[in-house]
């Protein structure tokens, strides 16, 4: 997840930056994709969710609503994973 003071900050340049060296140590990408509106109506980056902040340093009540769908997202791929491992 990442912010930025303005709606094309960055956000998904600075995601992808972030993937290269966690690929590098193994760790497993769960991004968002367009799996959910709350992803398009916050500005559509399915890389990572990202919020504006603003001037005051408060946040976008729609781009927290794609962070709270990111965050279901990894627990329920984390919980799969975990189900998936007892198994082996």
């Amino acid at each position: 997840m990442t912010s930025a003071s303005n709606p094309h900050g960055g956000q998904e340049a600075t995601l992808l930056s972030l993937y290269t060296s966690m690929y590098h140590w193994g760790a497993i990408i769960v991004a968002p994709g367009f799996t959910d509106p709350s992803v398009i109506e916050a500005g559509g980056n399915p890389y990572g969710a990202s919020i504006t902040v603003d001037q005051s340093g408060n946040f976008e009540a729609k781009g927290l609503e794609a962070v709270k769908h990111q965050a279901r997202r990894v627990v329920t791929v984390v919980s799969a994973l975990k189900t998936g491992m007892k198994r082996a």
